[in-house]
């Protein structure tokens, strides 16, 4: 069982409560946000940014934890969808001058928006009511089927997961298919064959709009323009934007 720090004024359950509410109301903008809801009596006692930052990184493991025993709660599905999202360090021009990350590796393309970007890549397994179940950041220069073997291998066997066309490949598909008995069904491009089944071509046309919308509020809580000194900092404001993404307002 965990325990705050007998001298702490705020417990740790609500420095975790801040950075959600940041990640789900304030852009991310931690800052905004303990002052806001210290001001107005929301919390326990008194915080300020500093402590609360110092205290947000030691607690890093339990934000992971909290996302992944989310995740968990969806698995009992048959139906899950993937997708990847941009997640930006900084703007291209300043790639040179960035210190969190180096190399081309980090140099992206969002084939979606048809735009270059620098940073990290969001890979994301999701249920259609869009609970976030499995997810891992990659460098962004990395294939969409980099990450995939380890995001399915956690579905129950007999799931069906459906992709766009960035995830056509018929070794993987036959590989995830023995291994986790996972069915892998991307969107065929106009040039290839269509699925067999032709229940796929339905499902895929009534699921994929689940992940559109979820990308779709990334963007409005800000997972795009994260702003952080340390990749620890960037790596909680995208764990804490995870977390928050199944509360609806």
């Amino acid at each position: 069982m965990h325990r705050s720090d007998v001298r702490a004024q705020v417990p740790d359950s609500e420095v975790i409560l801040i950075a959600v509410a940041a990640a789900k109301y304030f852009h991310n903008h931690h800052e905004r946000a303990v002052c806001i809801l210290r001001e107005n009596g929301y919390l326990s006692g008194w915080i300020d940014v500093k402590r609360f930052n110092r205290r947000l990184h030691k607690l890093a493991d339990w934000l992971a934890f909290i996302a992944t025993t989310l995740g968990k709660l969806g698995l009992s599905g048959e139906v899950f969808v993937i997708d990847s999202l941009p997640v930006p360090v900084c703007r291209r021009v300043r790639a040179r001058c960035c210190k969190k990350v180096l190399g081309r590796d980090y140099c992206g393309y969002c084939a979606a928006k048809k735009e270059k970007f620098f940073g990290w890549r969001l890979h994301l397994i999701c249920t259609p009511s869009g609970l976030p179940v499995n997810f891992h950041m990659e460098p962004a220069a990395f294939h969409d089927l980099t990450p995939l073997h380890e995001l399915a291998v956690v579905l129950p066997p007999g799931a069906r997961l459906f992709g766009d066309k960035a995830y056509n490949c018929a070794a993987d598909e036959a590989s995830i298919l023995a291994e986790t008995e996972v069915r892998l069904i991307p969107a065929r491009r106009a040039n290839m064959q269509p699925h067999e089944w032709f229940l796929d071509e339905i499902e895929l046309r009534e699921y994929r709009h689940t992940i559109e919308t979820v990308n779709s509020q990334c963007e409005k809580m800000g997972l795009e323009r994260l702003y952080a000194r340390t990749n620890g900092g960037f790596e909680l404001k995208a764990l804490a934007s995870i977390i928050a993404w199944p509360v609806r307002t």
